[in-house]
């Protein structure tokens, strides 16, 4: 079990990771040990709750899959086990700001001033366009 908050944890099976061969630091040792991981973690059957689940798949952005896969590829460090532990880090540190509940916006109006002065830099700028116009001399 991988503890996320309080009464908030998800299994290990529902997370599954590959192992690929690293671009990243570890010299020639990259060309023989793949050690860098790929995690999927898919969102839609997971147990998390339903609010969270719709927050994580907005969170997840260009990470997640049209069929609701959460893909996380970690390649920092030189040995399989620290990118593991990276990878199922940053899981843990997406699902955790998608328990944060967005804070709910409340509409306000604009003051009378404001109004006042926006209308009053509209009256200013519609006279100097006019101003602009090409003035018609009467013919004598």
């Amino acid at each position: 079990m991988i503890y996320i908050e309080s009464g908030i944890s998800i299994d290990e099976s529902e997370i599954q990771m590959t192992f690929t061969h690293s671009s990243g630091p570890g010299g020639q040792n990259v060309n023989k040990v793949a050690t860098a991981v790929q995690l999927r973690f898919d969102v839609f059957n997971s147990s998390l709750p339903e609010d969270i689940r719709e927050r994580l798949i907005g969170i997840g952005g260009s990470r997640m899959t049209s069929d609701g896969v959460l893909i996380i590829n970690a390649q920092r460090f030189r040995t399989q086990a620290r990118n593991r532990e990276d990878a199922i880090d940053r899981l843990v540190e997406l699902i955790r700001k998608a328990v944060e509940k967005p804070n709910v916006r409340h509409k306000t109006k604009p003051t009378l001033s404001s109004v006042k002065s926006r209308l009053e830099v509209k009256r200013h700028r519609k006279e100097i366009k006019h101003l602009r116009q090409s003035v018609s001399y009467p013919e004598e």
